[in-house]
């Protein structure tokens, strides 16, 4: 089974395009110990031809660019993109919807129900979108939580609930129900070993924690270092735990979480804001995580579970 990672940074991406933080003016300037990356998103494969996304950033277009596996140009007009599976209606992970608009056949989505309501009321993608190819939905139950994806055979997908918060433009912003927030266990069926793809979370709960313990990968929520970074910034007023984000130092935080699984476990942080100084591959932070067997991941990251054919 392969994942790749496709981009690693939060939303607005890094260089953030109005920021002008020590990260992003530093990597304006060319600093080696900081790396551009477009805004969070992975891909998986069974075959190594045949992909689906999960999440659709809005800088979809040129991860594809970086990814030739995600144009394999088997016909005059073709993708090796089969799906799109959504963990939230957050802008930076529904927009490049959009750009997947010129499609022959329908686009198969899966989603929960919430947000599949927010595509259609709050953020109207699903009814732009049915003005060209259109999207093929398939709804995902917390009930009944494993699903399979066509053309990703022996992978199984398995919802989980996280605690974050919904999107700004959301009736339920600060208020949000079961499903407005997924995370996904994605299982090599041959081999039975799991990766757990969860970039929005913000509170740990017995369903997480299982989830994580029982993973051989965690790729997991890297936003920010303190839970008031961006406060301290004057970049803004949201704690990170208002934003529905785990911080990864402090009591509690990602770090300790991570701390507690067990040794053979891989851990690796996604979605990283452009304040969190873990970006820097020579600051204190990033050494910190090194020293406790934490990584960052990057635009283009392969990671290969079990036995993968292609």
């Amino acid at each position: 089974m392969h994942i790749r990672v496709l981009g690693s940074a939060a939303g607005g991406g890094f260089p953030q395009w109005n920021c002008n933080c020590s990260n992003c003016a530093a990597v304006r300037q060319g600093d080696p110990a900081l790396t551009a990356r477009t805004q969070s998103s992975i891909a998986v494969s069974r075959n190594g031809q045949d992909w689906l996304l999960v999440n659709a950033s809005p800088d979809i277009l040129a991860q594809v660019r970086a990814m030739p596996e995600l144009q394999p140009a088997r016909a005059l007009r073709d993708s090796g993109i089969v799906a799109v599976l959504l963990m939230d209606a957050q802008i930076d992970h529904v927009t490049g919807l959009l750009m997947l608009r010129e499609r022959r056949t329908a686009l198969p989505l899966y989603a929960t129900p919430q947000v599949l309501d927010e595509l259609n009321t709050s953020l109207p993608l699903v009814r732009v979108l049915s003005h060209y190819a259109g999207v093929e939905a398939h709804l995902l139950s917390l009930t009944e939580p494993d699903f399979a994806v066509p053309g990703l055979e022996d992978i199984r997908f398995t919802v989980i609930p996280l605690s974050s918060n919904a999107p700004p433009f959301s009736p339920r912003r600060d208020a949000p129900l079961p499903g407005d927030n997924i995370g996904v266990v994605i299982e090599d069926i041959q081999s039975g070993q799991r990766l757990l793809y969860a970039p929005g979370l913000g509170r740990m709960e017995p369903a997480v924690a299982q989830a994580m313990a029982t993973a051989d990968v965690v790729l997991v929520d890297g936003t920010c270092w303190r839970n008031d970074e961006m406060q301290a910034l004057g970049l803004s007023d949201k704690t990170a735990a208002d934003m529905g984000h785990l911080a990864q130092s402090g009591p509690g935080g990602m770090i300790e979480v991570l701390a507690a699984l067990p040794k053979r476990t891989r851990k690796i942080l996604i979605h990283i804001n452009n304040t969190n100084p873990i970006l820097r591959s020579d600051s204190p932070e990033r050494a910190a995580l090194t020293a406790a067997g934490i990584e960052v991941a990057w635009d283009g990251m392969a990671i290969t579970l079990g036995s993968s054919n292609g």
